[in-house]
């Protein structure tokens, strides 16, 4: 049996999955199961897919059902002792599996590995970093603020952990991954190995874009997390939430302005300065974002840019 079985849920992505099997097969650990979960795609991806002839690969093909169903298949598929997600679009630098393996050898009570995230865009262009953060050991605090891991193509995790917690849950399907980790941080030590190695591909298709559901699913996963989270942690509602509206309001505001997007903008920056616990402190973003919202609602696109530009 392979050490490390790799789910690639994919759907209509002819564009992308090339690169991101390539990515794994170029993965300096080579004990490994590839299982690409074709979610009912309708484009060329499959063709794009047999043109690979290495064996670990395998391609299991269902009518469409959504991200998190087509992670829990790989599971119920995948036959190693560690699991780890990767989406259809993104990219992992060549030494993530091997890194994140090795922490876990060296750590036998630490049931998940994670890496820092770079973004790129959709040519595979660097764009900015993610967070920095290098917590280890009890993260379940910190993940219950904010998402330590960013994204669902990141962790390396413990087959047994996954068994024990039970599956990705579809009914939050645009924030399965984080309502996962935060089941998973609540019972398991995490371990953090420095290194931007997840490559994060920044899109307009990509079920990240749709906010209305993704701010649905996220405070969804954040009012479920705090139902199970002791007494001492419930302090820390507010602040989670803040988060998950200043995160909205950031991304409602890419790509060209529109007064649609200013809309969008100006209702979370109030959702966001609604719950932030240190609103003082952050007036000056909460102001910023104000203004960029209004801009974009009211002016032309040009003008709404050269002002951000400024």
């Amino acid at each position: 049996m392979p050490a490390i079985s790799i789910v690639i849920p994919v759907y209509n992505g002819s564009t992308t999955i090339q690169e991101t099997i390539e990515s794994v097969l170029n993965q300096t650990f080579q004990d490994i199961e590839i299982l690409i979960i074709n979610d009912g795609s309708k484009d060329e991806t499959l063709e794009v897919i047999s043109k690979f002839e290495d064996p670990r690969i395998q391609v299991f093909s269902y009518s469409n059902a959504g991200l998190a169903i087509s992670r829990n298949r790989g599971i119920a598929k995948a036959t190693g002792d560690y699991i780890a997600f990767l989406d259809a679009d993104d990219l992992w630098t060549s030494d993530k599996l091997q890194a994140q393996w090795q922490a876990l050898q060296e750590n036998p009570d630490v049931a998940v590995a994670y890496s820092w995230t770079d973004y790129i865009d959709e040519s595979s262009q660097f764009l900015f970093s993610g967070r920095r953060t290098s917590l280890s050991g009890d993260v379940y605090p910190e993940l219950l603020v904010r998402n330590l891991l960013e994204n669902g193509s990141n962790p390396l995790i413990r087959q047994q952990a996954l068994k024990e917690i039970g599956d990705f849950d579809p009914s939050v399907n645009a924030a399965a991954d984080r309502d996962m980790y935060l089941r998973l941080a609540a019972r398991y030590s995490f371990i953090c190995v420095p290194s931007p190695q997840i490559l994060y591909r920044v899109s307009a298709q990509s079920m990240s874009a749709n906010l209305t559901q993704q701010e649905q699913h996220s405070v969804a996963v954040i009012e479920k997390a705090f139902k199970q989270a002791p007494q001492s942690l419930q302090h820390l509602k507010k602040q989670s939430l803040a988060n998950i509206y200043k995160y909205l309001a950031w991304k409602s505001l890419q790509g060209l302005p529109s007064p649609q997007k200013g809309r969008t903008a100006t209702r979370y920056s109030l959702q966001y300065a609604r719950h932030e616990p240190e609103l003082l402190k952050q007036w000056k973003f909460v102001l910023k974002m104000l203004v960029k919202s209004t801009a974009c609602a009211l002016l032309p696109p040009r003008q709404s840019q050269a002002l951000f530009k400024k």
